[in-house]
């Protein structure tokens, strides 16, 4: 079984730096607030568990939280670069 990594699209590109109050962000709406906030406070396991709804959403918030360069790689994808 192979594993794919979501692509991130431009719309949750802004939504997850609005989220970490970056330039380029956009505010989303209000479910999209609550499951940011849900991954950003989860551990591991749940946040496994948050993938299988959420791939997109929760790989461009690892991808802030984690990466050397998140932000800017998320910031390239919402300026549409």
């Amino acid at each position: 079984m192979s594993i794919q990594t979501p692509v991130i699209t431009d719309d949750t590109a802004r939504h997850v730096l609005w989220h970490y109050s970056r330039d380029g962000g956009i505010r989303p709406g209000r479910g999209t607030q609550s499951l940011m906030e849900a991954i950003d406070a989860a551990d591991m396991a749940n946040v496994e568990k948050l993938r299988l709804g959420f791939p997109e959403l929760v790989a461009a918030m690892l991808t802030a939280k984690n990466d050397i360069g998140g932000i800017a790689k998320l910031q390239q994808i919402a300026s549409g670069v």
